[in-house]
């Protein structure tokens, strides 16, 4: 299955900040668990990029992804390391352009129409509208109008009571960080149930908007 199609599919991404080699395994089982095989592990803290490869190497029915990539630098770093989609938290033309020659998914980062149309003109497969809290779901619809043909994501400051209104919008997924997972103190604390419990609810709240159903 391609890369945006199981995006799309699934629905949700999880956006892990601080991951580390030894957190990575159980953070990716745990959302497994819970029904959802994808995780976008953000690449500003150290040991990401270790955490990534070791998910890449070890998971393969996961789907791994780097995100905040600021840079095409850190975005050939992250295809070598295994990463099947790049995330960025702005409009990078090098970005887009280091995955599109890797012949990875490219999630160009954008708030104003200008802004999301340049990344879709320019090759990004998706764009991530953040932060999308600023301006709320019918942002989003006010965006999907004139612009049907641009799949979009929607990151920041979501959470289970406003999930549904975002897809109802129209995006082809939610980006979601801290409300699903918070990776610090968890290793400690065994919160691994915590987390597959809370991406069991997630995938609930998209299944029920789209009116999926699913045994």
């Amino acid at each position: 299955m391609k890369v945006v199609q199981m995006i799309r599919e699934i629905g949700i991404i999880p956006v892990v900040r601080g991951a580390t080699v030894d957190t990575v395994l159980p953070l990716s089982l745990a959302l497994r668990q819970g029904g959802i095989p994808i995780m976008e592990i953000t690449m500003e803290t150290a040991g990401a990029l270790a955490a990534l490869e070791k998910a890449a190497r070890e998971l393969k029915d996961m789907l791994i992804g780097a995100g905040t990539v600021l840079d095409a630098e850190t975005a050939q770093r992250a295809i070598s390391a295994g990463a099947r989609f790049i995330v960025s938290p702005s409009l990078s033309i090098d970005v887009i352009q280091a995955a599109k020659q890797n012949r990875v998914v490219s999630i160009a980062g954008g708030l104003t129409p200008t802004e999301i149309v340049n990344a879709f003109q320019h090759g990004a497969d998706m764009v991530k509208v953040f932060p999308a809290h600023v301006f709320g779901p019918n942002y989003i619809r006010s965006i999907k109008e004139p612009l049907p043909h641009i799949p979009l994501i929607a990151t920041g400051g979501i959470n289970l009571k406003t999930a549904g209104e975002y897809i109802k919008a129209g995006v082809d997924a939610i980006g979601v960080g801290n409300s699903l997972v918070k990776v610090e103190g968890a290793l400690e604390n065994d919160q691994w149930k915590i987390i597959a419990e809370r991406a069991a609810q997630w995938m609930s709240i998209v299944h029920k908007v789209r009116g999926e159903n699913v045994e």
